[in-house]
């Protein structure tokens, strides 16, 4: 059974090194974590798995890693600036501050129905720009992956000559003014995202949507391990629709705080492309958007089947890191409660994801034969490059496998006094505890076959 409260799982992180409260000894910031030693590596292997299954695996697929700064015109015209809000209130009694959106009549913190009328926020963290304050000197850290990649659609286009369909694939960090970031790392002000941005012809984008939110279903299941019953599509309803939407689907996925979104696809028609093109009239293309007398480019394609430029329709999968890694932690804990009221707490992760593929673990650890063929053993898995080892000998057999089964480690290997006789060892199995002898040589093939 999956995590059931948020508790279980931030505790495991905090104590087996997956996620840090942000600037803690200072008492921390709120909305900011810090990916311990095990989580950087759970974090990476997760957007690892994302790139190779979108851009290695896919034949219509580019990389991209823009700017986090950008001229502050690119959010003026991608409509951030008028409509990246909040609804915000204020407690007049604590002076606590909330999204309108997320209470329900009266004060969370204490109670009280003397709230303010809600007004708009917007989320965009500003900054300053240069070395001087000016009022014109300024931009903002992005609120989205997004943009980066359409101002870049003639760059990428001229230099790789791709025919339609086609996407530019992304992984970097955003941030979000956010006015209560809450729920651990599921809404924080700093965040990564995984995104895509797919170009289709106009007419050709409701079948490429609906595509779109299969594949994404099927990754996030058969790729990362989430539970399929956990995993719902929600159809966002019209009136709901973000400004450049004309049909959105989030996945939703059973958090410990119930149904939320986990990726979000939307249809964001010719919206972005058309927003940052120069003069849609004049270069008789087809966007409907307003003109825009700050570009200087035209990010269109040249249809050669019908000799016209065209503004394509984009599908945007977008998924965050964080949440990301949140919704595997929830799906591979598990307690398993054992005779005597012991508990056995295991992450069932997927292998791929996995932190630490193979613990090495010495029976005993004062014995010099021992020790130095678990070394060896260990150092020659990891020189290998396909898997990350370690070797641990800070406790009893049956804790180090505890321990190991609490981080999600898929297997272990135990090297005891059979091992100098005969070169075989133990190695267990994390879900099933299954124990078999394996020839030394041939451990590399033997994970190699099951750490796929």
């Amino acid at each position: 059974m999956a995590a059931q409260t948020m508790d279980q799982l931030v505790s495991l992180c905090k104590r087996r090194g997956f996620i840090f409260p942000g600037s803690e000894i200072y008492g921390g910031l709120q909305g900011a974590f810090d990916y311990g030693p095990l989580g950087v590596e759970l974090k990476n292997n997760l957007k690892q798995l994302w790139w190779r299954t979108n851009v290695y695996e896919r034949d219509d697929m580019e990389g991209l890693d823009a700017a986090i700064l950008m001229n502050k015109l690119t959010w003026r015209y991608s409509g951030h600036e008028e409509t990246f809000v909040d609804p915000m209130v204020d407690c007049r009694h604590c002076k606590g501050r909330f999204r309108a959106d997320h209470i329900k009549g009266k004060c969370p913190n204490c109670g009280s129905t003397d709230l303010t009328e809600p007004r708009p926020f917007n989320m965009m963290f500003k900054t300053q720009i240069g070395p001087l304050p000016d009022p014109e000197s300024y931009s903002y850290l992005r609120p989205e992956t997004a943009q980066g990649i359409f101002v870049n659609f003639k760059n990428v286009l001229d230099s790789t000559n791709r025919k339609l369909p086609f996407g530019i694939a992304q992984i970097g960090k955003a941030f979000r003014n956010e006015i209560t970031p809450r729920n651990f790392i599921f809404r924080v002000r700093e965040l990564e995202q995984m995104e895509i941005e797919y170009f289709v012809r106009p007419g050709d984008d409701e079948a490429a949507h609906k595509q779109w939110v299969e594949t994404r279903v099927n990754w996030w299941v058969n790729t990362c391990g989430l539970d399929r019953a956990d995993v719902e599509e929600y159809h966002v309803p019209a009136g709901e629709l973000a400004h450049y939407s004309k049909a959105t689907v989030d996945l939703m996925f059973r958090f410990p705080i119930g149904m939320e979104e986990l990726e979000g696809i939307a249809n964001r028609t010719d919206f972005d492309l058309g927003s940052h093109t120069a003069d849609q009239e004049k270069l008789k293309l087809t966007a409907k958007v307003a003109p825009n007398p700050d570009s200087i480019a035209r990010l269109s394609y040249f249809d050669h089947t019908t000799n016209q430029h065209i503004v394509p329709f984009v599908i945007e999968p977008s998924a965050g890191v964080d949440r990301g890694t949140l919704a595997v932690l929830t799906s591979a804990y598990e307690e398993q409660q054992l005779d005597k009221g012991d508990v056995r707490t295991v992450l069932h992760l997927k292998p791929a994801l996995a932190p630490i593929k193979v613990a090495v673990l010495p029976l005993k650890k004062n014995h010099d034969g021992i020790v130095g063929l678990a070394k060896n053993i260990k150092r020659t898995l990891q020189a290998s490059g396909e898997m990350r080892s370690v070797y641990d000998d800070t406790a009893a057999i049956g804790k180090l496998y505890r321990r190991q089964d609490e981080v999600g480690t898929p297997f272990c290997v135990t090297v005891d006094f059979q091992s100098l006789e005969d070169q075989t060892v133990t190695v267990r199995d994390r879900d099933t505890m299954a124990q078999e002898r394996i020839a030394v040589p041939d451990l590399q093939p033997y994970f190699r076959e099951r750490l796929r």
